[in-house]
């Protein structure tokens, strides 16, 4: 910690950087777990470095991704819980990562705050390091930035930056995709880290009672139930890449099935999707039914269930769910690729 450096102006003025060094030693023991071998300096310089292993790549790419929390860090708010919402964090970009084939190599969270409780942002890098653990990410650095008068006192926002390789040889090309192909649904967690504006409204949730067990929920309560975290698919989909051949994979987020899984499907080609095949979990159910919500809008904003589907050729389908199932996910065949000017047919 460095004892020199003290203002006391700026401290008047709402910034207390000495809460920033005590926020960074808490830190460390987290990010410590995520180190594995690329990291090249200690956390606290002005860059994150990572030493990068090119053996087995012949023409390597980096991909990366971006994203935050959303409103769902309301939910953290309300319930005062900070620990899981920095591997929602990290799912959201990791899992855009490997949609392209790619492995990830390190992240770099942001976060800012209204003020600098150092055990509260230490908290949330907790949950940061897990994510990082969880998808073999090394936590190389980040950026805590303390605003107030933008920020509440007890509010912050979270963000975040993964970069991850592939051999060009081995990025996902979806125009290899053809009909009589198929899609498989990785299950999600729940709502993960989108819709949270509609669901904060559906349930009034400042409001409502948060913490009782609910029977629709299978006795967990709504806000043990909304905070919980976003599936992190890294592991499962790195040992599916080995193996099989994947024409396209699509991370299910805001915008829900119509959104997200055209973006991995080629023009000319769509796929049919029976919705009682669907495995739909009992929160959106008890969305829909709340918040009077109909079906199309519900498939067009939730993952529904489904946080991630993978496209194979027929023939590569019961290996690719032995694959998955080996890997902790319970895949099931949710589709069918078929020749449409409509991308996404539920029927």
């Amino acid at each position: 910690m460095n004892h020199q450096s003290k203002s006391d102006s700026y401290a008047a003025a709402g910034v207390d950087i000495t809460a920033g060094y005590k926020a960074v030693e808490l830190m460390k023991q987290h990010i410590a777990r995520t180190m594995v071998n690329g990291t090249a300096a200690d956390i606290g310089g002005f860059g994150g470095l990572f030493a990068l292993d090119l053996t087995g790549y012949q023409n390597p790419i980096l991909v990366s991704g971006t994203d935050g929390v959303g409103t769902k860090l309301k939910m953290a708010f309300l319930m005062d819980k900070h620990d899981t919402v920095g591997i929602d964090c990290v799912a959201m970009c990791v899992n855009d990562v490997i949609c392209c084939g790619a492995k990830p190599l390190f992240f770099l969270d942001y976060i800012a705050c209204g003020k600098n409780y150092p055990e509260k942002i230490a908290a949330i890098v907790s949950g940061v390091a897990e994510g990082c653990v969880q998808s073999g990410a090394e936590l190389i650095g980040g950026e805590t930035a303390e605003m107030p008068g933008f920020y509440p006192i007890d509010e912050y926002d979270l963000a975040g930056f993964a970069v991850g390789i592939v051999d060009r040889s081995r990025v996902i090309d979806k125009n290899t995709m053809k009909a009589g192909d198929v899609m498989i649904a990785l299950p999600s967690s729940g709502v993960h880290s989108n819709g949270f504006s509609l669901v904060r409204k559906v349930f009034d949730v400042e409001n409502c009672d948060l913490k009782t067990p609910m029977e629709a929920l299978g006795g967990k309560s709504l806000g043990e139930t909304l905070l919980t975290p976003t599936k992190i698919y890294v592991k499962a989909m790195t040992a599916l890449f080995e193996d099989v051949t994947v024409k396209g994979v699509s991370h299910i987020t805001g915008g829900g099935f119509y959104e997200n899984m055209p973006r991995s499907i080629p023009k000319g080609l769509g796929v049919t999707i029976k919705k009682s095949d669907i495995r739909v979990l009992p929160i959106f159910k008890l969305i829909a039914e709340v918040g009077g919500i109909d079906e199309r809008d519900m498939f067009n904003t939730f993952n529904m269930g489904v946080g991630m589907s993978v496209v194979v050729a027929k023939e590569d389908v019961e290996k690719t769910l032995s694959i998955l199932k080996a890997n902790g996910e319970d895949a099931y065949v949710i589709g069918e690729i078929i020749e449409s000017d409509e991308q996404v047919v539920l029927v």
